[in-house]
């Protein structure tokens, strides 16, 4: 376990009124010369397994701590989990460190993060990609997205991109935030499928079935490379790892494999957040969870009462959405980005169904 707390004041403009959670924008850029104030106000998080260093899910997370730090003058304290064995302790040093908000980060620590919320009502939780596991808990608000939209949108893009017409994806564990990723993708090149007419493989992932790919964990590099390779060797010449920093994995059986295979990251931007990558990164699905970290606390520190209510990132409310095409927009077809363009606007008006 690494617990650390740091309170400064650095440049940026204090915004304290109350916030939307409409994850389109967040707090104006400070203007240069302007310090922020600090603020009798501490923002905590918990990791999952892996680091805040992760370039995908920790880090997104821990970006909107750090913002709020420079931007709002709060003092932030985290605790980075190595194990799911450290969830429980990390969480317990948050709440020591008597943290005015406490964000779990990741599915994993549900169980942990209920039981916190639940034997310490007086403390605010926040749980990201989790959910209350008690009707009764009023402390704990859940932060979630429809992850299944903008995947929908690559998998389409990627059945699209690909000359094999094979595509693949994998999950660093089979659990809820992570399939949803993967129903998505499939339901996409699918959808491209029917359309076309043009038959599309989609590997590891059977939305049906409910069976797939994974690895053994996000960090699995070993089983991530294997995976990558095995699809790789049946034609996937475009994988979606949904695996948060294994997409390294991917990179690595891409270059042995020596044929012209890209990648979809997930959560951030990897072609800007990873440069080195960015010439295999066709795309990304982000998943905004900075601005959402970043709105709770500024939300607190405007005053607002603690709410509850769980917030849903979606394409709509501009939660979640695909990254821009990098090196590679010389190479998708306008009327293929026209056409994901209309499917955007599909989803977002319900005519088209990203789950089916």
């Amino acid at each position: 376990m690494n617990v650390i707390t740091r309170k400064r004041g650095l440049a940026g403009l204090a915004l304290v009124g109350a916030a939307s959670l409409i994850l389109a924008g967040c707090a104006a850029a400070p203007e240069e010369g302007d310090t922020a104030e600090s603020v009798d106000y501490k923002a905590c998080a918990v990791s999952d397994e892996g680091s805040w260093n992760d370039k995908s899910f920790n880090e997104a997370a821990y970006a909107g701590l750090t913002q709020a730090e420079d931007e709002l003058g709060v003092e932030i304290a985290d605790a980075e989990s190595a194990s799911t064995d450290d969830f429980e302790p990390n969480l317990s040093n948050m709440i020591d460190a008597n943290c005015d908000i406490i964000f779990a980060v990741g599915f994993n620590l549900i169980d942990a993060v209920n039981s916190a919320a639940a034997a310490n009502p007086e403390n605010h939780f926040v749980t990201i990609d989790g959910y209350v596991a008690e009707e009764t808990t009023t402390n704990l608000k859940p932060i979630v997205y429809s992850m299944n939209e903008s995947s929908y949108l690559a998998g389409y893009l990627a059945a699209a991109y690909s000359t094999t017409k094979v595509v693949g994806t994998y999950g660093g564990l089979q659990i809820d935030a992570v399939t949803d990723f993967m129903t998505g993708f499939y339901n996409g090149a699918k959808a491209y499928e029917t359309e076309t007419g043009t038959p599309v493989n989609v590997l590891g992932w059977d939305p049906a079935a409910a069976t797939g790919l994974f690895t053994d964990g996000f960090g699995d590099s070993e089983g991530a490379k294997s995976i990558s390779a095995g699809q790789i060797a049946q034609d996937a010449d475009v994988i979606f790892p949904v695996a948060g920093g294994l997409f390294s994995a991917t990179s690595e059986a891409i270059n042995e494999s020596g044929k012209d295979v890209v990648f979809i990251g997930v959560d951030k931007d990897i072609a800007v957040t990873s440069p080195e990558y960015e010439d295999q990164v066709l795309t990304s699905v982000l998943k905004k969870m900075t601005d959402a970290v970043f709105d709770v606390i500024e939300e607190q520190v405007g005053g607002a009462e603690f709410d509850a209510t769980p917030y849903v990132g979606t394409l709509e409310n501009e939660g979640t959405d695909l990254a821009e095409f990098g090196a590679f927009d010389d190479k998708v077809d306008a009327e293929i980005k026209d056409k994901l363009e209309e499917l955007k606007a599909g989803i977002i008006d319900g005519s088209i169904d990203p789950l089916k």
